[in-house]
């Protein structure tokens, strides 16, 4: 159960990143077609994007830096493993 919730949290902040850089490239490329009252500063809006995407780049870095899968300790739960994970490739 560890391991999906620490995949699931890395999944979500991966689509973050995605979201945020494709709105800083949208800015980029478009911005003219974003200014207008709703966004008057380009670079403050970009900028904002940015940190958003620094901050889950940090989640991720924390989680694969201090929670990562749990690894087998001791031959019997390698064995353990490799029969639930059983791919044929004994």
């Amino acid at each position: 159960m560890r391991d999906k919730i620490i995949q699931a949290m890395k999944d979500h902040a991966i689509g973050h990143i995605k979201k945020h850089k494709m709105n800083v490239d949208i800015y980029f490329d478009k911005a003219v077609g974003v200014g207008g009252e709703a966004h008057p500063d380009i670079l403050e809006t970009i900028e904002k994007e940015l940190n958003i995407v620094a901050m889950y780049d940090d989640q991720l870095e924390m989680l694969n830096k201090y929670f990562k899968e749990d690894e087998p300790k001791n031959l019997n739960e390698i064995v353990k493993e490799k029969i639930k994970n059983d791919d044929g490739g004994w």
